[in-house]
């Protein structure tokens, strides 16, 4: 059985994890010939009580160098566009795939720690939220 072929794919890159290269391997083997694929980082603001004692540039130097790494995990140039947002990551990601019709998002699992029992990861708030098709990497 041939797996199936979309048109717009959302790959979740959390940084801080390894799915990155491997997410989009599976994204390019899932995109369908004419179909897009965009490599996400969803950066979680600074609370503003601590905002205030950071300087005024540091959520540009965020998106700067989130920026720097999801290019750096999209690797060879095949067109894949690289986006950074800002938000809480699960309601980001269903939100931004709604707001551009994806047909997929990849995102990966990690094994979970006492907040995601209490608090639910992104790729459970995602899987759970989504109204598009959600592909989970282990």
């Amino acid at each position: 059985m041939e797996p199936a072929m979309y048109e717009k794919i959302i790959v979740a890159l959390g940084l801080s994890h390894g799915h990155g290269f491997r997410a989009m391997q599976v994204a390019r083997r899932l995109r369908a010939e004419t179909g897009r694929i965009m490599a996400v980082h969803v950066v979680v603001p600074v609370p503003s009580y601590a905002s205030t004692y950071l300087p005024d540039d540091h959520m540009e130097h965020l998106f700067a160098e989130a920026l720097a790494g999801v290019k750096a995990r999209i690797g060879e140039d095949d067109g894949t566009k690289a986006v950074v947002l800002s938000g809480n990551p699960g309601p980001v990601l269903t939100g931004y795939a709604e707001e551009i019709n994806a047909d997929c998002i990849i995102v990966g699992s990690h094994k979970p720690d006492i907040q995601d029992y209490l608090l639910g990861s992104t790729a459970a708030r995602v899987v759970r939220h989504a109204l598009c098709s959600v592909h989970v990497l282990r």
